[in-house]
């Protein structure tokens, strides 16, 4: 049975986005920002661009070695926004699935002091190229799906993303009888 709970508008559901790679505009960063991967910047970077994204978290560098040990993970596609100051201000990991041509973008994250200046819109974009230049012809990225969720959703919609399908949180009611 559905839960009635994650419906409402601030509700807990997820749904899955997907776009197509064959037109991707060319990302704009503004000024003093700088593109990065994880294998340029290193691991202590981009474990304080996670925490930094998603405080309070906790993410370790021991995590990290443990999801670059995984076997989709790759370094070149782990893109960083590097600030003028040296900050990470925004990073994303990107999945690359081979055998499908499919690129997943997850997590998704700007730290609070660089929001709304376009930083993950670009990173967004900067990732889809690189997806398809290492083979990938589709993108996926998750987000809360309800009402009450709208940031990550409209910043997906904004490159080109749309809703593919969603996931509801289940229950289990006790059987009758």
């Amino acid at each position: 049975m559905t839960d009635p709970a994650s419906l409402g508008d601030a509700g807990t559901w997820t749904q899955l986005n997907e776009r197509d790679l064959t037109d991707v505009e060319q990302p704009v960063l503004p000024d003093g920002f700088r593109f990065r991967t994880a294998d340029e910047a290193g691991p202590k970077a981009a474990v304080q661009a996670h925490l930094d994204a998603w405080a309070p978290s906790t993410y370790t560098a021991e995590g990290y070695q443990g999801v670059r040990k995984t076997a989709p993970y790759r370094g070149d596609l782990h893109i960083l926004v590097e600030a003028s100051d040296g900050t990470m201000a925004s990073s994303t990991i990107m999945w690359l699935d081979e055998a499908n041509r499919t690129a997943e973008f997850e997590p998704v994250g700007t730290h609070p002091g660089y929001r709304r200046r376009g930083l993950g819109r670009a990173m967004l974009l900067h990732g889809m190229h690189l997806a398809r230049s290492a083979g990938a012809t589709h993108m996926t990225v998750a987000c809360l799906g309800a009402p009450g969720h709208p940031q990550a959703r409209g910043l997906y919609y904004s490159v080109g993303f749309r809703q593919f399908t969603r996931d509801v949180p289940l229950i289990k009611t006790r059987a009758a009888g």
